[in-house]
């Protein structure tokens, strides 16, 4: 569908670790407008709806790919690589430990974990994820937590007041308060977008946090700020996102029709061109040969004015209407054909586009071999050719870390190449031992990691939590 350019530069605000600066332009946190006036139904401050809601928010950590590490290769073990870590904000939907964050914080198969209100952390899986709507649904394993209700989104009006919660910048819990500034903005995506503007302080990190409405229901998840000026953030509607995450909780995606046809904006110069009598619905230009809207019989030209007898206004309500039907649903499409009313039936296909989530991705991040062991490493033995490659002497022994892939942050202090020399006071001369010495550890314990790192030669210590229990 033809469309005017936006001019608009937005930027996704989730922070990738080691980016510190400010990505919104101008280098400094926007500051939100007054806290909302005491009016009749509502209170003078978000400040009881906080305390209610903040604890249920919580802070993400994704470590995802690897690239060259600071040792080079060894020739006798893999490849060696450093993670990449980003980090935002994510909320708990339901009490079981469902959390709902933004697609593009976890894209693909990472290692995630959560930190929540009372400082625990634990490792999330992700269930699901879905790119056209920027939304993806993580699980933690744990019960009777606090969680966010969401809001009917659709009830929101501009110049409703609104504030936004998330680790903006890793200070967490940060709130900040703004207005409903539009609704319906499109910033990304023609087909799908409908972002919420707003004037609330959105920062790097922020996204997939909350933005919550008075009467503490989320009604949109923070995802995107203008890098051109300050006051403008977009967060993605709660209806939209209680219609994913029904999906993505029962199939870890999201299946969409489709109709296949390509549409144009009708505007009045066009629809008097055509002798329509009202600027209403979705002009068809082209038709695919094969795609469900071809088989029915539909050619360009026709103006789409019903889906199952609820009336279209334009390109964007078919496309979302049709959208929302499962593939293979067979529905009724009326139409203005040269100015005469017709009705077709077709039977949709299914939408394609969206990549289907990894097989691993829906399993618990616990059982996935590549998460490495109990505390998140992968070690080899210390062969001849590496330790003439790092310069070691004979009595210098432990098993070599090949990649680090713990979220924990003790894991921070690590580098592959580095050698573990013992784990709370036991030797781990080689990969034998050092698994017999984590198999006596339990889940939430500490492990204190005595490290020799070859270059620049030097030793530390640095605590790990057990991820789980091998």
């Amino acid at each position: 569908m033809a469309r005017a350019a936006s001019v608009l530069t937005v930027v996704l605000v989730g922070f990738v670790a080691g980016a510190l600066g400010y990505l919104a332009g101008g280098g400094f946190l926007a500051v939100g407008p007054p806290a909302p006036p005491a009016f009749a139904g509502a209170p003078p401050s978000f400040a009881e709806i906080v305390e209610r809601v903040n604890s249920a928010v919580v802070h993400v950590d994704v470590i995802e790919d690897a690239r060259s590490g600071a040792h080079g290769e060894f020739g006798d073990g893999p490849p060696l690589g450093l993670p990449r870590r980003g980090e935002g904000s994510g909320f708990i939907v339901d009490s079981e430990g469902y959390i709902l964050t933004n697609h593009h914080l976890v894209p693909g198969p990472a290692r995630v974990r959560v930190r929540l209100a009372d400082k625990r952390e634990l490792v999330a899986r992700r269930v699901g994820s879905d790119a056209s709507t920027d939304l993806a649904l993580l699980k933690v394993e744990a019960r009777g937590l606090p969680a966010v209700p969401l809001g009917d989104s659709d009830r929101l009006r501009v110049g409703d007041w609104v504030c936004a919660i998330g680790n903006p910048l890793e200070f967490d819990h940060t709130v900040t308060v703004g207005v409903v500034s539009s609704k319906g903005r499109k910033i990304f995506n023609e087909s799908f977008d409908s972002y919420i503007q707003t004037d609330a302080a959105i920062n790097p990190g922020s996204s997939g946090g909350p933005l919550v409405n008075l009467r503490g229901e989320a009604v949109g998840i923070s995802a995107a700020i203008s890098s051109e000026a300050e006051g403008i953030g977009f967060a993605i509607p709660s209806n939209v996102a209680r219609a994913v995450l029904v999906q993505l909780r029962e199939e870890g995606r999201v299946r969409r029709a489709f109709l296949g046809v390509q549409l144009h904006e009708l505007d009045p110069d066009l629809a008097a061109m055509m002798g329509l009598s009202e600027v209403r619905g979705a002009l068809v230009v082209d038709v695919p040969a094969g795609e469900a809207a071809a088989v029915a019989g539909l050619r360009p030209w026709d103006v789409i004015t019903e889906v199952a007898g609820e009336p279209i206004a334009n390109g964007d309500e078919l496309i979302q209407t049709i959208s929302a039907l499962p593939p293979g649903h067979e529905v009724r499409l009326s139409l203005l054909r040269d100015g005469e009313a017709l009705t077709v039936s077709a039977r949709l296909g299914e939408r394609i586009g969206d990549p289907a989530p990894e097989p691993d991705l829906v399993r618990p991040a616990a059982s996935t071999p590549a998460e490495g062991d109990a505390l998140g490493l992968v070690v080899g033995n210390l062969g001849a050719r590496t330790r003439a490659e790092l310069g070691l002497p004979p009595n210098r022994v432990g098993v070599v870390i090949r990649s680090i892939l713990g979220v924990d942050p003790g894991t921070d202090d690590l580098e592959e190449g580095d050698l573990v020399v013992s784990v709370n006071r036991r030797a781990t001369p080689d990969v034998t031992t050092y698994r017999e010495v984590l198999s006596s550890l339990r889940r939430g314990q500490s492990a204190w990691l005595y490290v020799h790192r070859p270059v620049p030669a030097g030793s530390f210590l640095t605590r790990v939590e057990v991820e789980r229990a091998r």
